[in-house]
């Protein structure tokens, strides 16, 4: 397991990055005609949700607003 350590504000501008690319990854599902390519996208889409829920849980804890 890799594990990496980030102070609050990398934690939540991390957070926001990756808010901002899964919302854009979205339309970019919507819009992919290949289907293998739009399973790739909604298989990176889980996964970056999953990261988003981690780092909601963790700077909850921290006590950081979101």
């Amino acid at each position: 397991m890799t594990q990496i350590t980030l102070t609050q504000e990398e934690a939540t501008t991390l957070r926001g990055a990756l808010s901002s690319y899964v919302s854009d990854l979205r339309m970019e599902i919507a819009d992919t005609d290949s289907w293998q390519f739009r399973q790739n996208l909604k298989r990176e889409a889980v996964l970056l949700k999953k990261l988003l829920d981690q780092l909601d849980a963790e700077l909850a804890l921290a006590g950081t607003s979101l």
